[in-house]
């Protein structure tokens, strides 16, 4: 009698891990303005952060965590990227961020005014990772500011408009941005009329990156 392999089985074990984020300025009372931005795939938070030295002043305090999950751009040496995550295990992976974001947004809060305006930022792949955090925890913020990524259509956001009603939510990116193609930007604005997420969009003149002038202006503005 010919015996039956078994098949392997898939588990999950909830373990500690060592996240890492960087920072621009100090917690304390003299902050008015806490920005918490997640970078884009293969970004490394330290190098990111750096494109918000446009916006530096006393009174801001700037926050971008990094991906739990790192790798070798090429072979097994050289310059190494973070991601959120990926389509393996994506669930889990989910999970370990928003539980990651979570802690981080409490440690700088509970460090500041109640009345800190609070500004959650999202390049490429972190804006689904903003968005993905926020519709499961529904922090407390002020403004939203995704910059050239997608944006996840998994999630249903209309039970959620009211919570997102007296928020500014802003879309922004790149007329020359060689990942977002009109048809592209014209599917997501559909899909966004159809949710009745007010998220407004708006352009500039470059490519699939943060400017810094713009940045800097945006932040003025906000």
């Amino acid at each position: 009698m010919t015996k039956t392999k078994p098949e392997p089985q898939s588990h999950h074990l909830k373990v500690t891990r060592t996240a890492r984020y960087y920072s621009l300025g100090t917690p304390g009372p003299h902050i008015k303005t806490l920005w918490i931005t997640c970078h884009g795939y293969g970004q490394l938070a330290g190098q990111f952060i750096r494109k918000f030295e446009a916006i530096l002043d006393e009174e801001t305090l700037v926050v971008a965590p990094e991906g739990l999950s790192r790798f070798y751009w090429e072979g097994v040496s050289g310059d190494v990227g973070a991601s959120w995550m990926t389509k393996d295990d994506r669930l889990a992976e989910i999970d370990d961020y928003v539980a990651y974001l979570s802690t981080l947004y409490d440690y700088f809060v509970n460090q500041l005014p109640p009345q800190t305006r609070i500004v959650l930022a999202g390049f490429s792949q972190g804006c689904a990772t903003q968005l993905r955090w926020i519709t499961r925890q529904l922090p407390h913020f002020d403004v939203l500011l995704l910059w050239a990524g997608g944006l996840p259509e998994d999630i249903d956001y209309k039970p959620l408009l009211p919570y997102f009603q007296e928020k500014s939510l802003h879309f922004i990116y790149g007329l020359q941005d060689q990942y977002l193609t009109e048809d592209r930007i014209a599917t997501q604005s559909q899909w966004l009329a159809d949710t009745g997420l007010p998220l407004q969009i708006h352009t500039f003149e470059g490519k699939h990156e943060i400017d810094r002038e713009v940045l800097r202006q945006w932040a003025a503005a906000l």
